[in-house]
């Protein structure tokens, strides 16, 4: 049986490809964008999150409690007052993620939509996004995936070719910058974007625009020079990026 981590299902998403749309999240991601809006999807397993602009600090949260789905996390989930305590991260069968993506199938058939798989990044849960797209086809839905396009190019290729639609980042042309900002060469990423452009698959190119690192003159020239004619959507830099790495003990580290 085939399982995988989901941090977060949005339904009514109108810009993650085409029609209304319910995204997925899935955990895990092998880049560290120091720009990244998710930061709860960077890790592969559950953790913990604490609102830290309503925690009243009162300490019983703290105190040892019996309840399985706690004894992880060393905090009891259910006792905080004010709510400020939660878990990202959910495990599902991929007949189960299946069975609640059906809910909406009404709203895909009349929309065009379907389901997007996101993240983090889809491709570091290959054999679960698989499983759960082949699912979904069977009921004739629809299937995209948003991905920055870093994994091997058998892991990259099998998945693609399980989506009717592809949404790939290339964020920076620059190997040097790719690495000093994401943390990795963009090599394989470039690799996998000539395949997809060749493969007869329906995708479009995203860049987010950063200002300072990838809005330049320089770099956007050189993302047109290497996608050609392909479609190209830039999006805008999310100014409340950085508001949720305190609840998972984390740093945003771009605007220091």
């Amino acid at each position: 049986m085939t399982t995988g981590i989901v941090f977060d299902i949005k339904g009514f998403a109108l810009h993650d490809g085409p029609g209304i749309r319910t995204t997925v999240f899935l955990k895990g991601c092998p880049l560290r964008c120091l720009w990244c809006h998710n930061p709860e999807g960077l890790s592969p397993f559950p953790q913990l999150s604490v609102k830290q602009t309503a925690c009243r600090h009162c300490g019983k949260c703290t105190v040892p409690c019996s309840h399985p789905d706690c004894q992880p996390f060393g905090r009891c989930l259910h006792i905080c007052p004010s709510g400020c305590i939660s878990v990202a991260g959910t495990a599902y069968t991929a007949e189960a993620l299946a069975e609640k993506l059906y809910a909406d199938r009404d709203v895909f058939a009349m929309s065009g939509g379907g389901v997007t798989f996101s993240g983090g990044e889809p491709l570091l849960q290959a054999d679960f996004v698989c499983a759960v797209s082949g699912l979904l086809h069977r009921e004739e839905i629809h299937t995209a995936m948003e991905t920055c396009g870093y994994a091997s190019p058998n892991v990259f290729r099998r998945t693609a070719e399980q989506m009717d639609f592809v949404i790939m980042d290339i964020k920076l042309a620059d190997p040097v910058l790719h690495k000093q900002y994401t943390g990795a060469d963009n090599g394989v990423i470039l690799e996998n974007f000539r395949w997809l452009a060749s493969c007869g698959k329906p995708y479009e190119i995203r860049t987010p625009l950063i200002p300072g690192i990838t809005d330049t003159e320089e770099n956007l020239a050189a993302i047109r020079n290497i996608i050609g004619d392909s479609k190209w959507e830039k999006l805008p830099y999310n100014t409340l990026a950085g508001a949720k790495y305190g609840n998972f003990g984390m740093e945003y580290t771009l605007e220091k």
